[in-house]
């Protein structure tokens, strides 16, 4: 798919044009200069045919000197794919220097360059657009990202700048590709993971806490399936977030959580299992997402914790504080190193072999009633949970990963207690492991049958049944 990247100096609205045409809030949008750091991707279906668009962060500027070279260099790598340039301006603050050092710069590129006035918010500014006909590039547009003026003139310039240059649409598969969202607090090494899967610099790597901001969807292939990668920015405590942009930070972290399919709860070897970590383990529990828990920087292990014995002990103390993830699958690697990296795709493709697989109704109801054997429903009052049947749910629109299914049909759904589904869920995965995935019940009622109730003397109400009066006879 063609790309499309977008350019311009700092805080003249480039991540507000790709989010309106990508049609979603992806890329942050906020008046302090040098928000957008790394590249942010996503596809445009407003024309004939879909094209990939590219955000940058600001060029020609330091706002952010700490990431001003890594800024840059990721900008400059995204040209380098880039089949047409949307060279973004501020109509409103007029033609700068700093636009006219940019444009010097592109008319060298072999790309088109579609030079895009932003801003122009009320046709009364229509008349800003003039002053950047001195730059010299052919194609000149209007628009106000903020209010969508503009936006399908800007369509049909990069449409004409591709003519004949289009590729087929992706297939649906890779559209539809599951989504594994990278999360975990700050500095743990979730850029430097994504950039090891991709065997790339794609992410911008620092020891500097927050210096992802975006929710990054980057398009990648693991034992022959197509997947979404994101790339999510560090979620600290509310109350430590230096500024508001780190705030839209984090809620986009917490939305791409809820859009996953898959979560990669990311843990530093180190310091080991914090409270920020369980926290946004509960996250990931209430979004009920398939998970799997990896514990980064083995490399700066120390080297008893490596041994044998050592290893197996940290391994448990993991665990043990995340007591509510039983199920997820652990795997220690070092994205650094790359050691141990290949268990990632092994892990994951154990998972999706897992949500494939369906218990049979019949082993579902013994297993079932084994367990409640083993240990009956706890009571309620006089009242105790009755199981009479289990089945698998099997959605047939249902997205790889998504969570088991059980239908169990009893005589009071209020009657099952959060630790008894627990208990329930525990049980069932003896049989079968279901790795990484939630496991959810959904309790319909049903009446016993009423030669049930006939016998114990109950109509189907549960009340008791009126003795019959004796009539008497009367003989001739």
């Amino acid at each position: 798919m063609k790309k499309i990247v977008i350019v311009g100096r700092p805080n003249v609205g480039k991540s507000a044009l790709f989010n309106r045409l990508a049609r979603r809030r992806i890329s942050i949008v906020h008046d302090q200069p040098g928000v957008t750091r790394d590249r942010v991707e996503a596809v445009c279906s407003l024309g004939r045919e879909p094209f990939g668009i590219v955000d940058t962060g600001g060029v020609g500027m330091a706002p952010d000197p700490d990431f001003a070279e890594e800024t840059h260099r990721a900008a400059d790598e995204a040209l380098e794919e880039a089949a047409a340039i949307l060279f973004v301006v501020d109509g409103q603050d007029g033609l700068l220097p700093l636009d006219e050092e940019l444009a010097a710069k592109l008319r060298k590129s072999s790309r088109p360059v579609i030079l895009t006035v932003n801003k122009l918010d009320d046709p009364k500014h229509d008349a800003f657009e003039a002053e950047f006909q001195r730059l010299g590039f052919s194609t000149v547009v209007g628009v106000s990202a903020a209010h969508g003026r503009g936006t399908d003139d800007l369509v049909r310039a990069v449409e004409q700048s591709l003519d004949g240059e289009w590729e087929a649409a992706p297939p649906a598969e890779s559209v539809m590709a599951p989504r594994i969202a990278i999360v975990g607090r700050p500095n743990v090494g979730k850029s430097s993971l994504i950039n090891a899967l991709l065997g790339s610099r794609r992410s911008i790597v620092s020891d500097i806490a927050g210096t992802t901001r975006d929710a990054l969807e980057i398009p990648f292939e693991l034992e022959g399936h197509p997947y979404l990668l994101l790339d999510t920015a560090g979620i600290r405590h509310r109350s430590k977030h230096s500024t508001s942009a780190e705030v839209f930070s984090v809620m986009r972290s917490e939305e791409a959580i809820r859009m996953a399919d898959v979560c990669v709860l990311v843990i530093d070897a180190e310091t080991g299992v914090t409270a920020q970590d369980k926290r946004i383990a509960g996250l990931i529990q209430k979004a009920r997402k398939a998970v799997m828990v990896l514990v980064n920087k083995a490399d700066l292990l120390p080297e008893f914790l490596r041994q044998r014995d050592g290893l197996k002990e940290a391994l448990s103390a993991w665990r043990s504080d995340l007591f509510f993830f039983p199920y997820a699958p652990l795997v220690l690697l070092s994205a650094k190193t790359g050691d141990n990296l290949r268990r990632f795709g092994t892990v994951l493709e154990k998972m999706r072999q897992h949500a494939r697989r369906r218990l049979g109704t019949g082993e579902l109801n013994r297993l079932v009633r084994k367990a409640m054997e083993l240990h009956p429903p706890p009571s309620s009052g006089a009242k105790r949970l009755k199981f009479f049947y289990a089945t698998h749910l099997e959605d047939a629109a249902a997205r790889p990963f998504a969570p088991v299914k059980f239908l169990l049909f009893v005589n009071d759904p209020g009657l099952l207690s959060p630790d008894y589904e627990t208990f329930l869920a525990a049980q069932l995965r003896r049989t079968r492991e279901y790795p990484g995935l939630p496991m959810e019940f959904d309790l319909r009622r049903r009446p016993e049958s009423p030669g049930r109730l006939a016998a114990r003397g109950k109509t189907s109400r549960g009340t008791r049944k009126a003795p019959q009066r004796k009539r008497s006879v009367r003989r001739k």
